[in-house]
């Protein structure tokens, strides 16, 4: 819809500083800038208006319009539908993949399991349809959308860059729910005195009403246009007084406007409030069942309850959605009960059957098996196309309308593992806990136990998600020995973030377990098993475990995360890193953004052990942001701790601090915070570089202690905490600590990690310390671990120039300056040069940087690298989760800063981008 005369624009008196806001707004998706806005406030404070008007003022531009409906809000997908049907001829030209997805949420086609990948289409829908001119989405009343189209626009709204798409939301404050965190908000608030003062000119009041009114509506301009209306209607003009609050005088005063309408035409504002689907044949089809007819609107018409589109807009609408409201809740049980079974009988096509399962519960006095059975086969659909939270609805009350006990609680059940995988946690934690007290199978009780464990667990309630497992896994160990094995590895995930007690406690039981060899979680028993070994001994290979894996059957994507994370436990870098990059190969390919963060967290972690810190920031900075758009605020704060790490590595303090402080963030009673490890890893790093030695010994140690001691980076840490105790004088402080980590290496297996405990004992042991020097450089792989080998190169030289050897010393810290200003490792290049310069070489200022890629931001770099491999804008589009747009945006900005003027020319420089 378009609107080009000025005279259409609504003048609102007072919001001026608002109009300013949307006028940027849409001026920027004119230009190809976009950008998202959600205005929250109370009923009638202005939302719908300024939404209005913003749709007014979107010359030359696009307009997509919705509005979120509460009776719908159990329907998957059902608010996108409306969204977006002027825009579906573009659904052909979409990828594959994303197409399906869209089609199948919109019921257009077969249905998809990965909501992100909905969320994506959307995104490229929306590019499309801007077409390069500019689109503005409105949406009014989304708290009332459904939440899978709630999901799959917040996930556009958060991915947009260089669209030209301006997405509006207008959320009724205290009723539904609208979680936009990351979205920018206006809080929209009274008008002011004088505004408000000039709204009530048009009517003619007594001063003393006058000012009654201004002082009860507090500036609320649907009050102050409304109230007046129904005080001269009523033979008592006291709508204004009393106690109720403002909505409720606000629907009290439609109530009486839409009582002096006939009767037939109550009843089709009832119908058409209660099904709003903007289909007038489904409308007008349940009213005639009902005594009314098309000619019944004129009257509501004529009160200014109902507007009409415009132009090939044939639909009917209310003015403001609390009309609706009002109109539903005054209409008495009996006449919503007809209209109701009326609507579902009119909606009689194969595509309408959930709408129409919906309608027949909601007319249903007590149990029915048949809608029963209706529901749980919409559930099924809902949870096919993605619309997990529609889902546990439906099961949850098909479960209420069951007359049979045993379907109660299955349904409940179902309804319990759709609301965890919808996110809705507490929600889930309370149907798994309520469902658990009625079912007698002991198998479905602790599967009951596990949805209510991984609610717990994502709240960030790491002992009580624990506790449930680990009883649950041994109240069946006896008779479901695979079942409580995979509640136990479960178990090890969320003892991580307790304490090595607790992982011991699941390890013991695990042993306990008489699984069945051919089970294909037995191998995975049997690695993570070695967790905390320490001494001489044949480590086992993940490579070889998961070939055992293969050769049994399969296990869970979720339990593979797992494994990488005790593959870096033990030392298996390259493994580990193999196994995220397959497990990030399948979930870009199937859309599923939400896993990614998992996996891209192991790979980043893999990077840093390795030295590719390039390849770390850009896996971490994608992964970070994936976790915050899809609301995974536990990740958020690992992968911030992990950048922190980064930023600790070149010296750039405020940085580090900031991230390192969100990953700090987030500790509940008896568990650490998710990011604390790597934090204080970071900050302890930070200071060793800037030759705060005390200060950094400080931050080590926490980490050899509980609950951090079982930690990746509580190993790996060991050689700075080391270096620092030499630093300052303190090397007993390094004794007991060294001793674990040499029994870790030794256990392990790596050549790389024997390299490290020579470095350590050679800055304790001087006398020897030539040797142990030597001997860890000939194990260090210089390429494949370049920062280990440069810090070890970097000690050996200030050791040979303490001991007045300077040519050999300035050879060692020549090899370790070219490696920190290859990394760009600033604080360790400072203290190299600085060696060299008392080693007798000349001072030198610090050397260009080698990279092509220097400048290029993390996603500037992943984009251009797709692109130099040959792949197109829209294939990159869908790797990323970004618009092909925003592609071309970041390749626009990227080509100066390689010095190239075409995708042609990356070729030639692609291996410089590594």
């Amino acid at each position: 819809m378009r609107t080009t005369v000025a005279e259409h624009i609504p003048q609102l008196r007072g919001r001026e500083r608002e109009q300013q806001a949307l006028d940027t707004l849409i001026e920027g998706a004119r230009d190809g800038r976009s950008a998202a806005l959600v205005l929250r406030g109370e009923p009638g404070i202005g939302k719908t208006a300024l939404l209005g008007y913003a749709a007014a003022r979107a010359d030359a531009v696009r307009v997509l319009r919705g509005t979120g409906v509460e009776v719908e809000a159990e329907l998957p997908f059902a608010g996108l539908q409306l969204l977006l049907r002027p825009a579906l001829d573009r659904l052909p030209g979409l990828p594959e993949p994303q197409r399906a997805a869209l089609a199948g949420a919109l019921g257009l086609g077969p249905g998809g399991r990965e909501p992100m990948l909905t969320g994506l289409a959307v995104l490229s829908l929306l590019t499309d349809y801007a077409d390069g001119a500019g689109l503005l989405v409105v949406v009014d009343d989304a708290q009332w959308l459904d939440r899978a189209s709630q999901d799959a626009l917040l996930f556009a709204a958060r991915r947009l860059q260089a669209e030209g798409v301006a997405m509006l939301f207008g959320v009724r404050e205290g009723e539904g729910s609208f979680e936009a965190a990351g979205l920018p908000e206006q809080r929209l608030t009274g008008l002011s005195h004088e505004a408000a003062a000039t709204l009530l000119d048009e009517h003619a009041l007594t001063p003393a009403v006058r000012y009654r009114l201004l002082a009860e509506a507090r500036g609320n301009p649907l009050a102050l246009r409304e109230l007046p209306l129904a005080m001269a209607a009523e033979s008592t003009p006291d709508l204004a007084a009393g106690a109720l609050p403002l909505t409720d005088r606000l629907r009290l005063a439609f109530h009486g406007r839409i009582s002096r309408l006939p009767e037939p035409t109550q009843t089709l504002l009832t119908v058409l409030a209660t099904d709003e689907s903007t289909e007038p044949a489904v409308v007008l089809r349940a009213a005639a069942s009902l005594g009314a007819g098309i000619d019944d609107l004129a009257p509501a018409e004529a009160a200014g309850l109902l507007q009409r589109g415009t132009g090939a807009d044939l639909s009917i609408t209310f003015r403001h959605p609390l009309i609706r409201a009002a109109v539903y809740q005054r209409a008495p049980l009996g006449q919503r009960l007809a209209v109701h079974r009326a609507l579902a009988d009119a909606l009689d096509a194969p595509e309408q059957a959930d709408r129409r399962a919906w309608h027949r519960a909601a007319a249903a006095l007590g149990t029915d098996a048949e809608v029963a059975d209706a529901l749980e086969r919409s559930a099924v659909r809902a949870r096919e196309r993605g619309g997990h939270k529609a889902a546990a609805a439906a099961y949850d009350r098909a479960a209420r309308l069951s007359d049979r006990p045993e379907d109660r609680t299955r349904r409940q059940a179902l309804a319990a593992q759709a609301a965890l995988e919808s996110g809705d946690l507490e929600r889930a934690a309370e149907l798994a806990r309520r469902t658990a007290r009625e079912v007698s199978s002991e198998s479905l009780r602790a599967s009951l136990s596990q949805v209510r464990a991984l609610a717990l667990f994502w709240q960030g309630r790491f002992p009580d998600a624990h506790r449930l497992l680990i009883d649950a896994a041994t109240s069946i160990a006896a008779t479901e020995p695979a079942q409580a094995a995979d509640m136990l590895v479960q178990a090890m995930h969320t003892g991580w973030y307790l304490g090595e007690a607790d992982l011991r406690e699941v390890l013991e039981h695990l042993a306990d377990l008489r699984l069945p060899d051919a089970l294909p979680v037995v191998p995975v028993v049997r690695f993570i098993g070695r967790l905390f070994e320490r001494g001489p001994g044949q480590p086992l290979a993940l490579t070889d475990i998961l070939g055992e894996i293969r050769s049994r059957g399969e296990v869970s994507d979720q339990v593979l995360s797992i494994l990488c994370g005790f593959a870096l436990a033990r030392g298996q870098d390259g493994p580990a890193f193999d196994l995220a990059m397959s497990l990030e190969g399948k979930h870009r390919a199937a859309g599923a953004a939400g896993r990614l963060p998992t996996v891209l967290f192991f790979a980043g972690e893999a990077d840093i052990f390795t030295g590719r810190l390039r390849d770390a920031r850009t896996a971490t900075v994608e992964a970070r942001d994936l976790a915050r758009d899809t609301g995974q605020q536990q990740w958020v704060r690992q992968l911030s701790s992990v950048l922190a790490h980064l930023d600790a590595l070149r010296g750039d303090e405020d940085e580090c601090r900031a991230q390192a402080e969100l990953g700090l963030a987030g500790d509940t009673p008896g568990a650490i915070a998710p990011g604390a490890p790597w934090a204080h890893w970071s900050l302890g790093l930070l200071d060793l570089g800037a030759g705060r030695a005390e200060s950094a010994l400080s931050r080590f140690e926490r980490l050899t202690k509980s609950p951090f001691d079982h930690h990746i980076c509580a190993t790996r840490a060991v050689p700075d905490l080391v270096e620092a105790a030499v630093r300052i004088g303190a090397p007993e402080r390094a004794a007991a600590p060294l001793t674990n980590f040499a029994g870790w290496a030794e256990s392990v297996g790596q050549g790389w990690a024997d390299a490290l405990v020579l470095r350590c004992r050679a800055l304790l042991d001087d006398e020897n310390a030539e040797d142990l020097y030597a001997k860890a450089l000939e194990l260090h792989d210089r390429e494949a671990r370049p920062i280990e080998f440069a810090r070890t190169a970097l000690l050996y030289g200030e050791w040979l120039r303490r001991a007045r050897r300077k040519a050999e010393a300035r050879t060692r810290l020549h090899e370790a300056l070219e490696v920190f200003e290859r990394l760009e490792l600033d604080p360790w290049a400072r203290r190299a040069r600085h060696e060299l310069t008392a080693a007798g070489a000349p001072d030198s200022d610090p050397g260009p940087s080698r990279s092509t890629a220097t400048g290029l931001t993390p996603q500037e770099l992943q984009i251009v690298r797709l692109a130099a491999q040959g792949l197109s804008n829209r294939d990159i589009a869908a790797q990323l989760f970004l618009s092909h747009r925003t592609v071309g945006y970041h390749l626009y900005k990227a080509y100066p800063k390689l010095g190239v003027t075409s995708r042609g020319e990356l070729k030639d420089i692609a291996a410089q981008l590594h």
